[in-house]
């Protein structure tokens, strides 16, 4: 079942601004939600327009009993919004271009907090995950809330932080796959070939588009170094970020079961998948929603 760092909220229906009254089960009073009684194969268009809200209200929300392939998966991100091709580099084989495979058997853990692809100049608006191989336990994901890391920051760190831009960097995980595994020649992003990742620079605080709050946009898994200071300064105001994201009060945690969708606000949210599994074999499907170039406070 789901589950978070703080006592799940009683089931609710709630009539979110589409005007679609949904059943749902708040994890948390700011952050993560389970909507139940839908299934997005048949989804009407202003049942697509709840869940769409949703995402913006929550950031986090799951989707039992689903049992999508890898079509459906993708006609219901469609429905969503625009899809990026399923990564800028990796190649995952045997599946359609906008999914990407991540397979434990061929090193696809994902067990850094990361957000998706800010190694791009344009990272994605969103993702959507569902399970295809499940270990028999482990392999939980958690997700951090930004906004609600960035609101409770001390009002000096916030004004320091809002001041501030940041490096993100894939060749860390990614540069020596895209030379020596793709010859230089990755996928398709934001109509180019990747053929090189040239590191990228992005505000600290990001300003949501849609909502106007501001969250923290760093993360161990890309952001290299924050512009402008010292290499030693840079590493303590990542750290203490680091830190302050990811305390128990602002993650919520997904157990996986067969059939569960779980989509998320990638503009505001931070995610790390455990590794606990042992020799099990884990492999999860994600296709990503297209996003804009991430603005700051200034």
């Amino acid at each position: 079942m789901s589950t978070a760092t703080t006592t799940p909220a009683a089931p609710m229906a709630g009539v979110l601004r589409s005007g679609v009254e949904l059943d749902v089960e708040e994890f948390g009073p700011h952050f993560g939600a389970e909507l139940r009684g839908l299934r997005v194969a048949q989804a009407s268009d202003d049942e697509v327009a709840a869940i769409r809200r949703a995402l913006i209200d929550y950031k986090v929300i799951v989707l039992r009993d689903q049992h999508l392939d890898d079509a459906a998966h993708i006609d219901f991100g469609a429905r969503l919004g625009e899809l990026t091709t399923g990564h800028p580099v990796w190649d995952s084989g045997d599946v359609p271009d906008e999914v990407y495979e991540l397979d434990s058997a061929d090193n696809g853990f994902a067990d850094v907090w990361h957000t998706d692809v800010t190694f791009m100049a344009r990272p994605p608006l969103g993702s959507i995950l569902r399970p295809v191989v499940l270990p028999r336990n482990g392999g939980d994901t958690n997700w951090a809330d930004a906004v609600l890391a960035y609101d409770s920051l001390s009002q000096p760190v916030r004004e320091l932080a809002d001041r501030l831009t940041a490096v993100h960097d894939g060749n860390r995980e990614f540069g020596y796959y895209l030379k020596h595994r793709r010859g230089g020649s990755g996928n398709r992003w934001d109509g180019r070939e990747v053929t090189e990742l040239a590191p990228v620079t992005h505000p600290v605080v990001r300003v949501h588009p849609e909502t106007g709050r501001r969250s923290l946009f760093v993360n161990p898994g890309f952001t290299s170094h924050i512009e402008g200071v010292s290499e030693a300064e840079s590493r303590g105001i990542l750290d203490l970020l680091y830190a302050h994201l990811t305390k128990p009060e602002h993650i919520v945690r997904h157990r996986w079961r067969p059939g569960d969708l779980v989509l998320w606000d990638n503009r505001n949210t931070l995610h790390y998948a455990n590794r606990d599994y042992g020799d099990n074999r884990r492999v999860m499907h994600r296709i990503t929603l297209r996003g804009d170039v991430p603005v700051g406070p200034a």
